[in-house]
Parts: C-alpha cells; structure tokens; sequence
C-alpha cells in the first residue's frame, strides 16, 4: 500500500492549521487551526496503522484516544472563550485590553 497519498494530505491539514492558529487573532479560529493540525496528525496515524500486518494495530486504537482527547480540548477551549467573551466582550485574544 502506497502511503504517499495520505502522508501528503496530512501534511496539507498540518500546514493548513499550522498557517491558520498562527496568523489568525481570532480565539474560535485559532482553535480551528489546533483541530487542522490534530486531523492531519490523525490521517497519518490512521494510514500508518492501516499499513500495518497487526490485526489489532495500535495506532488506530491510539486514534481513538486522541480524537476523545481532541473533544474534551474543545469543549474546554469553548468554554474558556465564551468566559474571556463575557469578560472583555471581544474574543480577539491579541486586543488592547481594558
């Protein structure tokens, strides 16, 4: 099995969230950003697993944490911002403070 497929959109994702968490001031787009690179990490874990003779590869097993793991980073990042939102009233998490 030729693993240069997945290997290129997985680096494609990690680029594209690496470029999007870094140049964006956006809180929720930040996070977006974090979630791209952890995709791109996931496809290349999950093709690497699938290329594999293991019946029972860890990898796939091991995707199944992260993407549990992913969540629970979301749903805590979420709450963070709507707090900071409350706050400040803005999410832009590089404005002038006041």
């Amino acid at each position: 099995m030729s693993l240069l497929g997945p290997y290129v959109l997985a680096a494609l994702l990690v680029g594209i969230g690496v470029y999007g968490a870094l140049s964006r001031r956006n809180a929720v787009l930040m996070l977006i950003g974090v979630e791209l690179i952890l995709g791109g990490a996931l496809v290349l874990l999950v093709s690497t697993a699938a290329a594999g003779q293991d019946q029972w590869s860890g990898g796939t097993v091991l995707s199944l944490f992260v993407i549990t793991i992913a969540a629970a980073e979301v749903a805590v990042a979420l709450a963070v911002i709507l707090g900071v939102f409350r706050f400040r009233g803005e999410i832009d998490l590089f404005g002038r403070g006041r």
